[in-house]
């Protein structure tokens, strides 16, 4: 009887090997220690039990045999590699570290966007809103991201506005994909899961208030609404970004300053402004107005357009002198291309180190060494020590110059200069070109940090200095020419192949002349 009853002994263990398939399978799956997991485990435990009641001898032998000693040790042996690898798991995962190996560190978190989250006044809710037809890969990531490195001041959740429309509504959500941020009853929404939408969102949410900047427009500036490659909309997206009011100032058609200006910016030009717009920036100043002035070599203005008022104003009240010349740098090419050697210590290049900005054409700027009463000057940024400031207009009309010490500003010239005053609190940056910043140029190297630092610096918002988002490197794939594609199959089908056919003949010939 027992001899019969030992041939169904086996049927036991395969219950129990499938129950511990199915358990781990179930785990794996739902990740849940739950009902029918521990059913599975209760079918391994009946397994063996009916295999040691049907078959105890097998058992008894299996327990003091040869076999069971060689298999004791390797038990043992399987039990000591599976605690060293869940140890080794268990580290891995409370200790994780992840590389980012793009080029513009697209996984990795700017600077500036970490520098905005350690500043947050307060914890933030994100809820992205997104139904199971849009994706939200990119979203779960970067909001990830944020959370990780947010020290638990970020929160957030995804939800499905079909089936939670009572928060959608109360959300204003009024397409799929919308992320709602929330910090002491603020809200700002963003509808493109990227780190510049964020960053800014973050931004807005954490300096409230409106703040209004004024581009000055009349006379050649940049545009700051154009669509060229010379327009400001870079600047005005990055600032509005930042939550400021960006608006357009004509002082020709409308003769007065708005109250609200926190600073004027002068975008360029290339005719200069009337004695009574002169007369108008100078009485914003004078009670404590700001102003970015950013200029062009004089040699690129129009030669019947008169003379700059800005020079001599600069010069008699703020000590801040404007080069009759254009920067001229031989280690460039072109030559008229200026890059920032060094900086002086300020707030606006604090944290510009390491970052060069490129200047497309430039004039010197610098300050006097005798500012006027209750004036602080200060040079800001300077070209490498090659670079000189070139008079000689004829000379650059022929493109033949050469640094003169006795006409010539010799490097580091001085290429832009700050200055307050410290009776009315009056700020101004001069920056010898504005190029540097339109949408052609924005993007490169420092540039884009340089600008809008001097403007969250003369609008006084110094706590919003260097947390300007990054923006990503694009890339573009650009197919191989015909030359090209001719050499790839040359050498994949016909090289490469023939000569691995060519060793193996050569190998089998001298095999045989030896055999």
């Amino acid at each position: 009887m027992k001899t019969k009853m030992s041939r169904y002994a086996v049927f036991g263990l395969y219950l129990a090997g499938l129950a511990i398939l199915a358990a781990g399978g179930l785990y794996v799956v739902q990740k849940s220690f739950n009902l029918y997991v521990q059913i599975c485990i209760g079918l391994v435990v009946v397994g063996l039990a009916l295999f040691v009641l049907l078959d105890p001898q097998r058992t008894r032998e299996a327990l003091t045999g040869r076999q069971a000693k060689y298999g004791s040790n390797a038990l043992l042996m399987s039990i000591a590699v599976i605690g060293i690898l869940v140890v080794v798991n268990i580290l891995v995962y409370n200790n994780s570290t992840v590389w980012d190996l793009t080029e513009s560190k697209e996984n990795t978190l700017s600077p500036e966007t970490i520098s905005a989250i350690q500043s947050l006044p307060g914890p933030v809710t994100i809820k992205a809103f997104y139904t199971s037809r849009f994706p939200s890969e990119t979203a779960l990531k970067l909001l990830e991201n944020y959370r990780k490195n947010s020290n638990n001041n970020i929160s957030y959740e995804f939800l499905d506005p079909e089936a939670n429309p009572v928060e959608a509504q109360a959300a204003n959500i009024t397409r799929d994909g919308t992320i709602v941020l929330e910090m002491e009853g603020r809200q700002e929404q963003v509808t493109y899961p990227s780190e510049e939408e964020l960053t800014g969102a973050l931004i807005r949410l954490a300096n409230p208030g409106d703040r209004s900047v004024y581009f000055l427009t009349g006379h050649g500036e940049h545009d700051i609404n154009g669509s060229d490659e010379t327009a400001y909309s870079w600047v005005k997206r990055v600032l509005g970004n930042k939550n400021y009011s960006v608006n357009q100032l004509n002082l020709v058609a409308q003769p007065s300053i708005p109250d609200d200006a926190l600073a004027i910016i002068v975008a360029g030009g290339f005719k200069p402004i009337s004695d009574q717009e002169m007369a108008l920036i100078k009485d914003y100043l004078d009670n404590g107005g700001s102003l970015v002035l950013l200029s062009e070599p004089p040699v690129l203005w129009d030669a019947n357009s008169g003379t700059d008022p800005f020079v001599e104003y600069l010069a008699s009240d703020w000590g801040v002198e404007l080069g009759n010349d254009i920067v001229i740098d031989p280690a460039v090419n072109p030559p008229y291309i200026a890059a920032s050697g060094n900086y002086a210590q300020h707030p606006i290049t604090e944290k510009m180190m390491g970052y060069v900005v490129v200047f497309p054409t430039t004039r010197s700027v610098q300050a006097a060494q005798q500012a006027p009463e209750n004036v602080t000057a200060t040079d800001l940024v300077f070209t490498t020590s090659q670079a000189w400031g070139e008079t000689d207009t004829a000379g650059i009309e022929n493109s033949s110059v050469s640094a003169d010490p006795n006409t010539d500003l010799l490097g580091p010239v001085p290429i832009a200069a700050v200055a307050t005053n410290d009776t009315t609190g009056a700020r101004l940056v001069v920056i010898g070109d504005s190029d540097f910043a339109s949408d052609t140029y924005y993007s490169q190297y420092g540039n884009a940090d340089f600008i809008i630092n001097a403007i969250d610096w003369a609008a006084e918002q110094d706590n919003l200095i260097s947390l300007t988002a990054k923006q990503n490197i694009t890339r573009y794939m650009l197919p191989p020419t015909q030359t090209s594609m001719g050499l790839i199959l040359l050498v994949t089908v016909f090289v490469l192949p023939g000569g691995i056919i060519a060793l193996g003949i050569s190998t089998w010939l001298r095999r045989r002349k030896k055999g």
